[in-house]
């Protein structure tokens, strides 16, 4: 099969389509023969050399695809060959064929088409796994940073559903309007002193849940942005490592700082969140309650372009790769 190989850690250039062997299902798996894949920020710190995968995980990236089932494992099941599906992956996406825990696939929510679903899963378990993680709940203020992107996107929408007021940042005027566009109650510019804005928008108050993309460069004002018990969870490192946490203000708060990564979480955990999002998020997107994210589909061949699409601050929604 075809599938794209990082040569050495680099820039986009180091992304080469090569012949390898067909993944094989395991007890339990499934092999899905892919029709989309779905391009996250994780792929583009794993092509740098700095998000390598699992012990045991296929070294080629991607965390999402579409496509169809192609072979069975022994004990599956709840699937036949040739049904429609999607996958939440540890590794693999970015391949003809990728070899999948069979409960870590469901099948595509009704009305969208199966291109389009390859970039749902993963922000949808990303975003409805840590709202469960810091107890979002309804009439809390959430802070998402990056709301013109396909995670930001999606918990703008999520988050207003749930009944709660919704900030976000982006970099642009067209940006911050496709925020508001969504449902976004406070949308602030990040280039601009975007803490400040938002405690004069919550009266002082800051916000309850934030839900962070950026890591090191935000933590300060994060901590900061936060109200009295207030939970900040960071899933993103696109800012840096290393940061200085003001534990006084911290203590003085009674607030909490996490940081989780879907990737990293075992089978069980993982195949719980996509049944969770079959179950309660697939209805809200065929029903239009959450509208599907703009989308820029890349053919599989350029996939150097699609990471430099992503990168390159203009992009707004989901990028998907095509096979």
């Amino acid at each position: 099969m075809r599938a794209v190989v990082v040569t050495e850690p680099g820039g986009p250039e180091v992304l080469q389509i090569v012949e390898v062997e067909d993944p094989v299902a395991g007890p339990g798996e499934v092999v899905v023969r892919v029709v989309a894949a779905g391009v996250n920020r994780a792929d583009i710190l794993q092509r740098q050399g700095h998000y390598p995968p699992p012990a045991g995980t296929s070294e080629v990236i991607g965390l999402e695809v579409s496509g169809h089932i192609e072979a069975l494992g022994d004990d599956v099941e709840d699937w036949v060959v040739g049904e429609p599906c999607v996958a939440l992956l540890a590794g693999g996406g970015y391949a003809e064929l990728v070899a999948v825990p069979a409960a870590q696939v469901i099948r595509p929510p009704d009305g969208v088409d199966l291109v389009t679903a390859a970039g749902l899963v993963e922000v949808a378990a990303t975003v409805v796994s840590n709202m469960d993680h810091v107890s979002l709940r309804p009439g809390e203020t959430l802070l998402v940073h990056g709301g013109a992107g396909g995670i930001g996107s999606f918990a703008i929408q999520y988050a207003k559903g749930q009944g709660c007021r919704v900030a976000t940042t982006a970099g642009s005027p067209e940006k911050l309007e496709f925020c508001r566009a969504l449902g976004a109650d406070i949308a602030l510019d990040y280039h601009d002193d975007w803490a400040a804005a938002l405690k004069e928008a919550t009266d002082g108050k800051g916000v309850d849940v934030i839900l962070d993309i950026m890591g090191a460069k935000y933590l300060d004002a994060n901590v900061k942005s936060l109200a009295r018990r207030g939970r900040l969870v960071v899933i993103g490192l696109q800012g840096g490592v290393k940061g200085e946490l003001n534990l006084g203000l911290l203590l003085n708060k009674g607030a909490t700082v996490t940081a989780t990564s879907l990737r990293y979480r075992p089978v069980n955990e993982k195949c719980a969140i996509v049944a969770r999002v079959a179950a309660e998020v697939w209805p809200l997107i065929s029903s239009g309650e959450i509208k599907v994210a703009h989308e820029t589909r890349f053919p599989i061949e350029d996939v150097a372009k699609a990471h430099q699409q992503l990168t390159g601050g203009d992009n707004v929604g989901k990028i998907v790769l095509t096979f």
